[in-house]
């Protein structure tokens, strides 16, 4: 009977399902009794439309929602989202070497270098992230809004890895700037140092001869003070032998 019903629900098309009210919701339902229940709405209403000539309304009943099984992304949904995938970096160095990549940017810190490359035949972008030269990540995009996006995002990225290196180019140079600030003060020192000691010989050298000066003064002052006695003496002579000589003049008359 069962399989009867079946084949005929099947035979008549779509059919529209009658909510049966039950006298007593508490009362239990057995699966065979509500398949039973099931299949006389089914043969009423199709008897009902058989007979009417034209489709009965279905009774508003909420649909159960059914869950839809999604495919998990390879990418990361942030990334997908903004239209960015990780690419092959064995294919970004194939068409490197073939110089089918146009550059679009180019940032480069110390050892690490971004580059936003376009390849014109596929008008695919990709965003390389390399250190010393090799090839390290890579994404790929299809506009340039999202290449750009991932662009500044190594770049951010590869600043990020320098820092290390830009403090240390930064110590290099203040060390070296102090050395040579040393250099030159301890040179400047040397100098005043030489000057000071050439300064105090020629100091010295200054005293020595104003001291051999002062002594042979003093010595030419003895002296002129003794030759100025014998002067004085020979003076003193002389005037005397003049007296004695005068003496033999004899006294002659005045006229």
């Amino acid at each position: 009977m069962k399989s009867l019903l079946n084949r005929r629900s099947v035979l008549a098309g779509p059919s529209h399902l009658v909510q049966v009210a039950r006298e007593n919701a508490a009362d239990p339902v057995t699966p065979d009794d509500s398949e039973e229940a099931a299949l006389a709405a089914a043969a009423g209403v199709a008897s009902a439309v058989a007979a009417a000539g034209a489709p009965a309304a279905p009774t508003a009943e909420p649909a159960r929602p059914v869950t839809t099984l999604r495919p998990v992304p390879v990418v990361p949904s942030q990334v997908s989202a903004r239209g960015v995938q990780m690419a092959d970096t064995a294919e970004i160095e194939w068409l490197a070497e073939e110089e089918a990549l146009t550059p679009f940017r180019v940032f480069r810190s110390f050892a690490y270098s971004v580059s936003l490359l376009f390849h014109a035949k596929e008008l695919t972008y990709y965003v390389a992230l390399y250190q010393d030269g090799s090839l390290w990540r890579a994404l790929k995009a299809a506009d340039l809004e999202a290449a750009e996006a991932a662009f500044h995002h190594f770049e951010e990225q590869a600043t990020r890895l320098s820092e290390g290196e830009t403090r240390r180019a930064q110590l290099e140079a203040q060390n070296e700037q102090l050395a040579r600030m040393i250099a030159r003060s301890e040179a400047q020192a040397e100098r005043l140092r030489t000057d000071l000691q050439r300064r105090g010989a020629q100091e010295q050298t200054v005293s020595n001869r104003q001291h051999q000066v002062r002594k042979e003064v003093s010595q030419l002052e003895a002296q002129r003070v003794a030759a100025q006695a014998h002067l004085n003496k020979a003076h003193r002579q002389i005037h005397q032998l003049n007296l004695t000589s005068n003496e033999g003049i004899p006294h002659l008359p005045n006229r």
